[in-house]
């Protein structure tokens, strides 16, 4: 056998060290070959073994696990209430999490949820760069899985390279049948899983294979059947350059002290095939072999620098590691590092990473400040929420008795879960009388059922005598809402119009 080759998977390659590849690999999605309209070339990501490619395995199984499992999970609330843990309920318009009960009044949490999930990940973009992509996202998380689907029908790199450059036997057309049914298999099991979340998830799954769903089911079910097996399975690494904005937005967050992704060029350059009995003296430690490349499933060369389309999944790390291994040098040629130490000159000692800096400071404060008012709000949130509606046709109306009379409509959201009793006042007007329609006396109380609005018809007369006290055209005034059995009150400012003093 030649001594400058080797065979890998029955494929004849140049040695790029004793037993170790030269991989013939292109970076596809370089900067120079980013365009628009240029055809897509096909990445083939090689298996990569390590450290992060476990951690990469994990996050992928807790995150699919969470959520396909998660509809299933019961929580017991009482009768008449769901007991979903988790459940979007369009319906009754509710969102329910274990014991938490959210109203649509109350979308300010869902608000409050939203920011402290952008400025955490501004904070884990200061700290590690797009950490996030590189294993949390969806997109990735699914794309992994896609491609683990595509290797075990398949086979590795070569093989698959090999499988699709072949002509159509029956082989390759099983192979891919068997891909791309298991694709369409995943796609369907997320598409089902997500309108779980929006009904109760056995009865909802009972009425999908019956066909008795309804039919708002079956079109997001097929909705998100296509958009997973089309963005996962087909348009993968595409997603993340050309239609994904975080990775045009990156770079805003970050800082000298950004852990990122890092090829050391001054340890690995000049670089170069490594023969037996060769020193390593005035030479690099990269041998190119091009294994970061090969297991790269953005198809770029982290040798380049740091590249928009770099989601910092770290599996050239692991390969390269794996070859460092294999030559008996130092791992760490390509690693987590800063942008201070990558430009530091050469020899210099490279400095410890300062977590710790304005920029982390300061998101995360914010993300505490949210988190504290979110939380005061949680616990000072009321169980009775009123709107007052004043009428505006007519504004007023002057009584046979010179007085002035505005109507209001006072709707109160009950939202205990059994049927309460308020009574409704005002302050703010002297001598005002009240009347509500339908009751005789204010002192009647008016009931509304467990999780209802119910609207009040309210008139409210200023006597003539009174009259004084009007503030011009519109007057202060406040509507006081008791809950009888609990005595807590509920205050809403609103105002009396009239034609002045």
């Amino acid at each position: 056998m030649d001594p400058t080759s080797i065979f890998i998977d029955g494929t004849k390659s140049t040695e790029a060290a004793p037993g170790v590849a030269r991989i013939d690999v292109d970076a596809v999605s370089s900067k120079a070959a980013r365009s628009l309209y240029a055809a897509r070339q096909p990445i083939y990501p090689k298996r990569a073994r390590g450290k992060f490619r476990s951690i990469k395995w994990l996050v992928m199984a807790v995150t699919l696990g969470i959520y396909y499992l998660l509809p299933w999970i019961r929580w017991e609330r009482g009768p008449g209430l769901p007991n979903q843990a988790f459940l979007l309920d369009f319906e009754k318009q509710r969102l329910y999490f274990g014991p938490i009960e959210i109203w649509p009044q109350e979308l300010y949490f869902i608000t409050g949820i939203l920011i402290v999930s952008a400025l955490g990940l501004f904070l884990v973009t200061s700290l590690a760069g797009r950490m996030w992509c590189g294993y949390a996202c969806p997109q990735t998380v699914w794309t992994d899985l896609m491609i683990a689907v595509e290797r075990f029908w398949q086979g590795d790199r070569n093989a698959r390279m090999r499988l699709d450059q072949s002509a159509w036997t029956l082989e390759k057309i099983w192979k891919k049948t068997a891909t791309h049914v298991t694709w369409l298999l995943i796609a369907i099991a997320t598409g089902g899983v997500f309108v779980f979340y929006f009904r109760d998830a056995p009865t909802l799954a009972q009425e999908l294979v019956t066909g008795d769903a309804p039919l708002v089911a079956y079109v997001f079910l097929g909705l998100f059947t296509f958009t997973t097996y089309v963005l996962g399975g087909l348009a993968r690494e595409q997603v993340c350059i050309y239609m994904c904005p975080w990775p045009r937005i990156q770079a805003a967050m970050f800082d000298s002290e950004s852990l990122l992704v890092s090829y050391h060029d001054h340890r690995g350059e000049p670089r170069g095939p490594h023969k037996k009995g060769q020193p390593w003296v005035g030479r690099g430690d990269c041998i190119d072999c091009k294994a970061c490349v090969a297991v790269c499933p953005m198809g770029i060369d982290i040798r380049d620098g740091v590249q928009m389309e770099c989601i910092q999944c770290a599996l050239c790390i692991d390969a390269c590691d794996d070859i460092m291994d294999k030559v008996g040098r130092p791992a760490g040629l390509i690693s987590y590092d800063t942008f201070r130490n990558t430009e530091a000159p050469a020899g210099t000692e490279p400095t410890p990473v300062r977590f710790i800096r304005a920029r982390t400071i300061l998101y995360s404060v914010l993300i505490g400040v949210v988190l504290v008012i979110m939380g005061w709000a949680w616990v000072t949130r009321s169980t009775v929420d009123i709107s007052v509606i004043e009428d505006r046709n007519p504004l007023f109306v002057r009584l046979s008795d010179g007085g002035i009379r505005n109507g209001y409509t006072v709707k109160i959201l009950n939202k205990t879960h059994s049927p309460q009793n308020f009574r409704i006042e005002t302050s703010g007007l002297e001598d005002a009388e009240v009347t509500i329609l339908g009751h005789e006396t204010t002192a009647q109380p008016l009931p509304v059922d467990a999780d209802v609005v119910r609207a009040f018809k309210v008139y409210i007369s200023v006597p003539a005598r009174s009259k004084g006290q009007l503030a011009g055209s519109s007057t202060p005034m406040r509507f006081i809402v008791t809950d009888i059995s609990s005595g807590a009150q509920t205050v809403r400012e609103t105002s009396f119009r009239s034609p002045g003093p």
